[in-house]
């Protein structure tokens, strides 16, 4: 149809990981704010660190088979949430550090999930 406009088809892999990132964040902050103790269900919060680099993956993944200028744009707004996502492993949970390294990657996530919302055909 010519006068209609489409978001992208890979939207809902853009909005899964910022969910699974925000659902993480909300986790994290609960937990060092000790409103929530997870010390029985400690996994639960590196179950959600998981599933966020894994919904970025496929993300990503899905964009580069599915080739359209739109997509590309999106990966290329979140492809610099991977670099917070990958060194945050290796901050120390109880550091000042780890959650700004955590949150450094939310402006990307953002970036990528409004992207993925545009219309696919406004150049």
């Amino acid at each position: 149809m010519a006068g209609r406009r489409t978001t992208s088809n890979t939207a809902p892999l853009f909005v899964a990981a910022a969910l699974s990132y925000t659902a993480n964040c909300a986790l994290g902050l609960a937990v060092a704010a000790r409103v929530i103790d997870t010390r029985r269900l400690r996994w639960l919060h590196h179950a959600l660190y998981i599933t966020t680099c894994t919904a970025v993956a496929i993300a990503l993944g899905t964009v580069f088979l599915r080739r359209s200028p739109a997509n590309q744009r999106t990966a290329l707004a979140l492809v610099p949430a991977v670099v917070p996502l990958a060194a945050v492993a290796y901050v120390p949970t109880h550091s000042r550090r780890h959650p700004f390294v955590a949150l450094a990657a939310a402006p990307f996530i953002v970036a990528s999930v409004v992207c993925s919302l545009r219309p696919a055909d406004r150049e």
